[in-house]
């Protein structure tokens, strides 16, 4: 799967996965105003036995399969606000 993966200006080491390049109409408002500007940081091919440095590939396939988007947060970087914006954005639904 195609991935574009776009950094926070907001908040440091905090990054979102799309699917579809530039398709920020998927993220959820709250998460929206939470990181800010995005900027492209990496494109890449992504498929359930890459390793990623960070985060588990098929965690992300998942997410951007049923959301259209992963969040990755800093490890150990509770973000408390943005966790609470997390959880309620995953369950709003989309118009």
């Amino acid at each position: 799967m195609q991935c574009f993966v776009y950094a926070s200006q907001r908040k440091s080491n905090t990054y979102v996965w799309l699917h579809e390049r530039d398709a920020f109409d998927v993220l959820p408002e709250p998460l929206s105003l939470m990181l800010g500007q995005l900027s492209l940081a990496m494109e890449l091919e992504l498929d359930d036995s890459r390793r990623l440095p960070q985060e588990d590939a098929k965690e992300v396939l998942a997410n951007l399969a049923e959301h259209g988007w992963h969040l990755q947060i800093p490890p150990g970087d509770t973000l408390a606000v943005g966790n609470q914006h997390y959880r309620e954005a995953l369950r709003e639904p989309r118009d």
